[in-house]
């Protein structure tokens, strides 16, 4: 099985808060002020993922009220921007100021934590999660990746614990079904991971997601449904070694030997591991 990666979804879980908005909330502005239109081709300039552009307006918004209050979520932002263009370091660098100036604010550390978590910083951005938690016990995007980053280290109960809460806020959402897809797979619960998997093929269709399904399928026997679903899978992702995997591992189950062969040798040429593959039949000799 596959295990869900904890940052699967490498945008981060949210974009980039809207710096005049957050301003605006935070602090009276006159509309006309050189700061807050700063701000506002800021948020222009994220809407259309010109980072470069957003970086230079925030920079230049800060300069021209370099004692506002509200340059702290604009700090923010810009960290955030600077990982979006894989300038991690100075994300980090950025962040790190933002949190300097205002250590409980939970965007600043949520923010960090990311862009911690992104550069395999794994302790550290724990340690930032678990901040957010300890000030908001239901943060959801907390609750997910702290518990993403216990389910690599395979601290179980941890996991198990913050995906708990997670799916008590967000009973629906992407990110619990995800989570709680890659805790049952990983340990083996194959039954229980099916309807998690089911509403991620159906919400957030991946090539990952239908193989895992697959998988766990056929763990628990359900061929039929199996087949369904990878044909399902391979109908949008035809050309994915992943579901040629997942199909080799079904046929061989169903006895369908060379059509297994096949499947497994497709799933070669499209870069799976060999050795992975071949491990299909290793009780075949």
């Amino acid at each position: 099985m596959l295990l869900l990666r904890k940052l699967s979804r490498v945008a981060f879980f949210v974009a980039a808060v809207s710096c005049a908005a957050s301003i605006a909330a935070s602090v009276p502005v006159d509309e006309e002020d050189p700061y807050f239109l700063l701000c506002g081709e800021a948020d222009k300039a994220i809407a259309a993922e010109n980072y470069e552009e957003a970086a230079a307006r925030l920079i230049e918004a800060m300069a021209v009220s370099p004692d506002n209050p509200g340059n702290v979520m604009l700090l923010s932002n810009l960290g955030m921007i600077y990982s979006f263009l894989d300038r991690d370091s100075l994300a980090i660098e950025v962040l790190d100021e933002a949190h300097r100036r205002a250590p409980a604010m939970r965007t600043v550390l949520a923010n960090r934590a990311k862009v911690l978590l992104k550069n395999n910083r794994d302790v550290e951005a724990y340690r930032d999660f678990s901040a957010v938690i300890a000030a908001d016990s239901l943060n959801e995007e907390a609750r997910y990746y702290r518990g993403m980053i216990s389910l690599e280290n395979r601290r179980l109960e941890e996991a198990e614990s913050d995906f708990n809460v997670l799916e008590s806020v967000a009973p629906t959402g992407i990110a619990t079904a995800e989570a709680l897809a890659g805790l049952y797979t990983l340990t083996g619960q194959s039954k229980e991971a099916v309807p998690y998997l089911r509403r991620l093929c159906d919400s957030d269709p991946r090539p990952e997601y239908f193989a895992n399904l697959v998988n766990c399928l056929v763990d628990t026997g359900e061929y039929s449904e199996a087949s369904a679903e990878v044909a399902r899978g391979m109908e949008k992702f035809p050309e994915d070694a992943r579901l040629y995997y997942a199909r080799a591992v079904l046929n061989r189950a169903r006895y369908r030997l060379d059509e297994a062969h096949a499947d497994a040798s497709k799933a070669i040429k499209l870069g799976m591991d060999r050795k992975l593959v071949e491990g299909i039949f290793r009780n075949d000799r």
